[in-house]
């Protein structure tokens, strides 16, 4: 089960969003101002934050400023009812990943966690699709084209969907001489993209 924080000194958005986030199924921890946040933050293992940017004492700002510099790469939601661009770009750089802006409802919420999903499989996928390319370079270079294009062939088994796959194969086929076969991958890439 995910570990999410909830950081708002209003009791009403916390109890708004505690209650969206465990009927999602996450565990969820709250703090009422940064000096909770910061401590949780230290002693939990979280999955996910929400943060108010405006609260006394220590703002959302400087919470996020200070888990980042202490090496803490949660990821951050940032709740604000007064938007600007200034506070966009200087939560962005920090890495915040989302703002959710007041008020909001649980429909947003539930939009707002499923743009993440969708991102974090995005770049799951990127990843792997970066180390694939990887391992097919490293056995190109050591000439061990077969193992190559079983590898490629297990990974369209595995996703037959991703052009990319298919023009890595092509591409190793046209390494080995083979241009029939790299014609014909090449040619499905270009269907998947």
């Amino acid at each position: 089960m995910k570990t999410v924080l909830v950081v708002d000194d209003t009791k009403n958005i916390r109890i708004l969003l505690s209650t969206c986030l465990e009927l999602e199924g996450y565990r969820v921890l709250t703090a009422s101002n940064g000096k909770e946040a910061l401590e949780l933050f230290e002693k939990e293992e979280l999955d996910l934050a929400f943060l108010d940017i405006k609260m006394p004492e220590l703002s959302g700002t400087e919470v996020l400023k200070r888990i980042r510099e202490q090496g803490i790469e949660t990821p951050v939601i940032i709740i604000t009812a007064f938007a600007t661009v200034k506070n966009a770009i200087e939560c962005t750089r920090m890495g915040a990943v989302a703002y959710l802006q007041k008020p909001f409802t649980a429909d947003k919420v539930l939009h707002v966690l499923e743009e993440l999903k969708l991102k974090e499989q995005q770049e799951k996928e990127q990843l792997e699709q970066e180390n694939l390319e990887a391992q097919v370079r490293k056995l190109v270079e050591e000439r061990a084209f077969n193992k190559a294009v079983d590898l490629l062939k297990k990974a369209i088994c595995a996703d037959p969907s991703k052009g990319e796959t298919y023009k890595l194969l092509g591409n190793v086929y046209s390494i080995m001489g083979n241009e029939e076969l790299a014609n014909k991958f090449h040619n499905a890439a270009k269907l998947f993209n």
